[in-house]
C-alpha cells in the first residue's frame, strides 16, 4: 500500500512538498552555507598555522640576531665603558683598511677549494648517478660518510696525515713536488703543515660533499635517451659531454659552487688549525675579536662586509651563470 503525504489545513500541497518548493531543489538548509564557509577558511589557514613554526624559528634565531649584530656594528666605546650605539660607520672604514688582506685571502682560498672540489667532485657524480648501477647507493653512503664524524675531527685528522712525518710529505718529497710547490709559495722548508696549500686541501676535502651531492643530483636527472641520441647521430663522446651532458647538469654545478664557496669562504677551523699566522681568514680574524679583542663592534662590521661580498659576488655568479633552477 502506497502512503498518502497528508494535506496542508489549507487544502494545499502536502507539508514536505512545499518546504522543498519553498526552499528550492539543491538548496541548502538555512545555516549549512555559514558552516561551508567556516569550513574553507580554517582549511584556506592551514598552511599559514603550517608555516608558524619554521617562521617563528627564523624570527628568533635568524632575524633577531641579525638586528642585534646590526646594531652593534654602528656602536663605539669599549667593554669597560659599555658600548653605545653612534650611528657612525667608521668600524666598516676600518674593517676593511685593517683586515683587507684577510678578505682577499678568505675569497682566494674558497675561490681554489671551489675549482678542485669541481674538479674532484665532477666525475665522481658522474661515475655515480650514469655508470655505477647497482653500486650506486653504496657510493653515495661513502660519499656523506664524513658527515658521520665532527668537522672538527675530520680537520684533526688532515693535520696528522699533513704532518712533517706523515705520509704525504714523503710522497710528495720522493717525487720532488715540494719543490715546485715550495717555488709556487704553496709550501715552505719541505712541509705541508702551516702552508696555504694544508689549508686549501683541509676546505677542499671537507666541503666535497657539498659539490658531489647537487652535481649527482642533476646528473641523475638527465634523461638517458638524449645521450643515446647522441651516440646514434655518431657524436663522440666528448662531443656528447661537451654539447649534452655538461649543459644538462649546469643546475648542479650552479649549486655545487655556491654550497661550497659561500661556506668556504667564512671558514676558521681550516685555517686555524692547518694554517700558520700568514694564512689567517677572515673568519679567524672575526673570532679573535669577538672572544679575545672584546670588540664587538669591529666583528660586527667584518661580519657584515663579509656577508654583503658574498651577496654580490653571488649575484654577479648567478647573473653570468644565466640560470635560476639550482637543481
Amino acid at each position: 500500500m502506497t502512503a498518502v503525504a497528508p494535506l496542508s489545513p489549507s487544502g494545499g500541497p502536502p507539508t514536505g512538498a512545499a518546504d522543498e518548493a519553498a526552499s528550492g531543489p539543491g538548496k541548502e538548509p538555512d545555516g549549512a552555507g555559514t558552516g561551508t564557509g567556516t569550513r574553507r577558511s580554517r582549511r584556506g589557514l592551514t598552511p599559514y598555522w603550517l608555516l608558524l613554526p619554521a617562521g617563528l624559528w627564523l624570527a628568533v634565531f635568524f632575524v633577531a640576531p641579525l638586528f642585534y649584530q646590526a646594531s652593534t656594528s654602528v656602536q663605539s666605546g669599549s667593554l669597560e665603558e659599555g658600548f653605545r650605539v653612534t650611528w657612525q660607520f667608521s668600524n666598516y672604514t676600518d674593517a676593511l683598511g685593517t683586515y683587507g688582506e684577510h678578505f682577499v685571502r678568505s675569497f682566494g682560498y674558497a675561490a681554489v677549494a671551489t675549482g678542485l672540489c669541481l674538479l674532484i667532485g665532477y666525475p665522481l657524480a658522474y661515475m655515480i648517478a650514469l655508470r655505477a648501477g647497482r653500486w650506486r647507493n653504496l657510493l653515495l653512503v661513502l660519499v656523506i660518510a664524513p658527515f658521520f664524524t665532527s668537522f672538527l675531527i675530520r680537520t684533526l685528522a688532515w693535520k696528522t696525515i699533513l704532518s712533517d712525518g706523515g705520509p704525504v710529505v714523503g710522497v710528495l718529497g720522493s717525487l720532488h713536488v715540494l719543490d715546485v710547490t715550495s717555488w709556487l709559495g704553496l709550501t715552505a722548508d719541505d712541509r705541508v703543515l702551516a702552508t696555504p696549500l694544508a689549508v686549501v686541501c683541509g676546505l677542499t676535502y671537507n666541503f666535497l660533499p657539498f659539490m658531489i651531492l647537487p652535481l649527482y643530483s642533476s646528473l641523475e636527472r638527465i634523461d638517458t635517451s638524449l645521450l643515446e641520441a647522441a651516440r646514434d647521430l655518431y657524436a663522440k663522446p666528448a662531443t656528447t659531454f661537451r654539447k649534452v651532458t655538461f649543459p644538462l647538469s649546469l643546475p648542479g654545478v650552479v649549486a655545487g659552487t655556491l654550497l661550497t664557496f659561500i661556506p668556504a669562504s667564512g671558514d676558521y677551523i681550516n685555517a686555524q688549525l692547518l694554517g700558520s699566522p700568514n694564512e689567517q681568514m677572515v673568519g679567524n680574524a672575526i673570532q679573535k675579536q669577538f672572544l679575545n679583542v672584546l670588540d664587538y663592534p669591529t666583528a660586527a662590521a667584518m661580519s657584515f662586509i663579509l656577508m654583503a661580498l658574498i651577496l654580490i659576488m653571488v649575484s654577479v655568479y648567478m647573473r653570468k651563470a644565466g640560470t635560476e633552477e639550482l637543481v
